[in-house]
């Protein structure tokens, strides 16, 4: 590699990181989005994932992954959303401490939609349904109300 940088890469991975994490959200609740949006999109969640994958913790590398299987099942990409979506919850299943409630209900989301998106509407309904129940757990009234506006309440997916 190159000698150091005058910068300070932690803060720099973290800054990365955030705006990423960000910018994917930004353009997947954007209904109105270009597949070149959508593209960029799974940019920013493979970006976030790289750079909280530096400096992060368990939970926010978790975090990376279920980002991929949302954007990648919105993207239509059922496989690859299925394999993020197992690397999620394996990574939270080896640090079940770091995680908070609401992380255990969006790793099943994704996989929920994974599922989904490769056309397994049984094993879809079943993680929606443990998604839900997980949601509803949520002790924090508003990490309750973010879970609640990205489950969805359209089925989008074809399962109820």
């Amino acid at each position: 590699m190159g000698k150091t940088p005058e910068f300070d890469v932690p803060v720099a991975h973290r800054w990365f990181g955030v705006e990423s994490n960000n910018g994917a959200w930004k353009i997947l609740d954007d209904a109105g989005r270009s597949p070149a949006e959508m593209e960029r999109a799974i940019h920013l969640g493979h970006s976030s994932l790289y750079h909280w994958s530096e400096i992060g913790t368990a939970a926010n590398r978790a975090r990376g992954l279920c980002l991929l299987a949302f954007l990648y099942a919105e993207f239509g990409d059922g496989a690859s959303a299925g394999r993020w979506a197992r690397r999620c919850l394996e990574e939270m299943t080896a640090s079940p401490d770091d995680m908070k409630d609401w992380d255990w209900a969006f790793g099943y989301e994704g996989l929920a939609r994974a599922h989904a998106a490769a056309g397994d509407r049984e094993a879809a309904r079943a993680m929606k349904a443990k998604a839900r129940e997980l949601g509803d757990a949520i002790a924090d009234p508003q990490d309750k109300k973010v879970f609640d506006t990205v489950f969805p309440t359209r089925n989008w997916y074809g399962v109820e």
